[in-house]
């Protein structure tokens, strides 16, 4: 495998969701930014997206409310600076992306406004039921077609490269290793400037709504560079992924119950209502520990989405995607309800950063799923998300080109060392122990805690990270030791915080602290004091 490769560039961009792009689009005018990721550009959370993106457009609206909305769903932990920031933002976030060519569904009076779980308005903005598909195609063709933009797929990051690890006084990000999946062989890419853009960690779970690539690589990375990270136990369970054998991780959209889904047993009885007193448009924490009651109560497998009393033309209009994938598998959403579970859905946590998306390391950058701003506090509201990339997308890009003028003189950075391990003999290793963590943290760290579960976890972690400590020490780096070390990493974040919250607010519910702290502050991890 070779290892002296070195490329050199303005902005380095890891990530190809709508976070990633969007930075790589604003500052790719007066910039050569390369943009970084594992494998196809498309291959994102944001593609998934089905809902929409959450905005103030309409006069019936307002900014208090989407703030208050905001505050509401965040369970007291939201940052009032950060959401005001982002809210505030909405109206110039969502008119860049319509300047992109986001061709965004019209009513009768202009855009067609939904109403998802928490929200108090219609105010969420959408392409039909796929509209981060729609985006993340817009984005993509800007991106490819822009000649500073250098795209690297099936490139996967090993490590940043900063100061302290090159023994300067300075501390800043130089750059990253990144391992060249076609041609095995492991590059040194070197910038002033680094943007994490990697998504969430929902791949720690055995049942996720996320694609596989996200497995907790850049929060993993920032942490080993000496970034704090905050949150880390509020993990998003979506309340409706579809529940059947041939759809892996297919997410049945928020906004059916926006529009009038009803949850129900198998006998047709619903339970929402015996929950809480928004019912099935209560916000996603809620939904999903009512589910995951029900169906542990009734010894269930799934519970059932009723979108029937809607019709035909209605679901057909309005969710064509889910109509036709649901039609592909045998399951007529105009006839019958859909079968849906709980999973894994959005890390509302990550690398701490302020409202320029500065993380603690000086050149180095957070934005999107990876990060954690303040704004979604222990829960996060629905379609906030994609807003959220958007105006800390642009923050990044002001940041940087108010420094463009600023001198800095790179060090040399060396290449790759791998003089000293040998080809990997076993990996059927990596495969076990992936399959182990995923399945404990599906079991010990779900909806519902226990003091004793997350002990158990964490011991299982430690166990794991000896094995792949000594395993990454020795063998030649791959893609899935990357990304096992980079999981095991995010999971430890995840009982730990978890572990030192002795409540239960918003996505985080223990059986031993069922009631919530009259005060309570984030969950601040640094690495100086693990």
């Amino acid at each position: 495998m070779a290892s002296e490769f070195l490329k050199r560039f303005d902005v380095l961009v890891f990530g190809s969701g709508l976070a990633g792009q969007a930075v790589a689009l604003r500052l790719a005018d007066t910039h050569r930014v390369a943009l970084v990721t594992k494998r196809a550009i498309d291959d994102s959370a944001t593609a998934r997206a089905q809902g929409g993106i959450a905005a103030v457009l309409n006069d019936a609206d307002s900014i208090a409310a989407h703030i208050q909305d905001t505050l509401t769903a965040g369970a007291g932990l939201c940052d009032p600076l950060a959401t005001r920031f982002v809210v505030e933002r909405g109206r110039e976030a969502i008119e860049w992306l319509i300047a992109q060519g986001v061709p965004f569904t019209r009513g009768e009076s202009g855009y067609h406004l939904t109403r998802e779980g928490g929200h108090s308005h219609r105010r969420v903005i959408h392409v039909a039921d796929a509209t981060g598909a729609a985006v993340q195609q817009t984005l993509t063709n800007k991106v490819r077609g822009h000649p500073n933009i250098t795209v690297l797929e099936r490139h996967i990051v090993i490590d940043l490269v900063t100061g302290a690890k090159l023994g300067l006084n300075d501390n800043r990000c130089w750059g990253a290793y990144v391992l060249d999946l076609d041609e095995d062989r492991v590059m040194t890419l070197a910038a002033p400037n680094t943007v994490i853009a990697t998504g969430g960690a929902g791949k720690v779970y055995l049942y996720t709504t996320n694609p596989d690539t996200a497995t907790g690589d850049g929060i993993a990375m920032a942490w080993r560079a000496g970034c704090r990270v905050e949150n880390m136990e509020f993990i998003q369970f979506h309340p409706t992924c579809l529940y059947h054998p041939d759809a892996k991780s297919f997410l049945i959209t928020e906004a059916m119950r926006g529009e009038g889904g009803l949850l129900r047993l198998r006998d047709g009885t619903r339970f929402m209502p015996d929950h809480d007193s928004r019912a099935e448009l209560a916000p996603r924490d809620v939904v999903a520990r009512a589910i995951d009651f029900e169906m542990k109560r009734h010894g269930l497998d799934c519970v059932f989405l009723d979108m029937t009393h809607k019709g035909e033309a209605f679901l057909r209009e309005h969710f064509p995607n889910i109509h036709a994938r649901c039609a592909e598998l045998g399951v007529d959403i105009a006839a019958e309800p859909i079968p849906v579970v709980p999973a894994a859905h959005y890390t509302c946590g990550g690398i701490k950063v302020d409202l320029a998306a500065r993380t603690d390391i000086p050149g180095l950058y957070a934005i999107g799923e990876a990060a954690c701003t303040g704004l979604h506090g222990a829960n996060r509201l629905a379609s906030n998300s994609l807003l959220e990339c958007l105006v800390f997308a642009e923050a990044v890009a002001a940041n940087i080109e108010a420094q463009a003028q600023q001198t800095l003189i790179p060090p040399r950075l060396p290449g790759w060392d791998e003089s000293r391990v040998a080809d990997a003999d076993e990996e059927i290793v990596l495969s076990h122990n992936w399959d182990e963590l995923r399945r404990f943290m599906w079991d010990y760290v779900g909806i519902v805690r226990t003091s004793k579960r997350l002990q158990r976890a964490m011991n299982r972690i430690r166990l794991l990270e000896r094995e792949i400590d000594d395993y990454y020490a020795n063998f030649r780096v791959s893609n899935d030791l990357i990304e096992l070390r980079n999981l095991v990493q995010t999971a430890h974040l995840i009982v730990l915080s978890a572990m030192r919250r002795k409540e239960s607010r918003g996505l985080h519910y223990s059986r031993d602290f069922p009631d919530m702290l009259p005060k309570t502050r984030g969950t601040v991890l640094s690495p100086s004091r693990r």
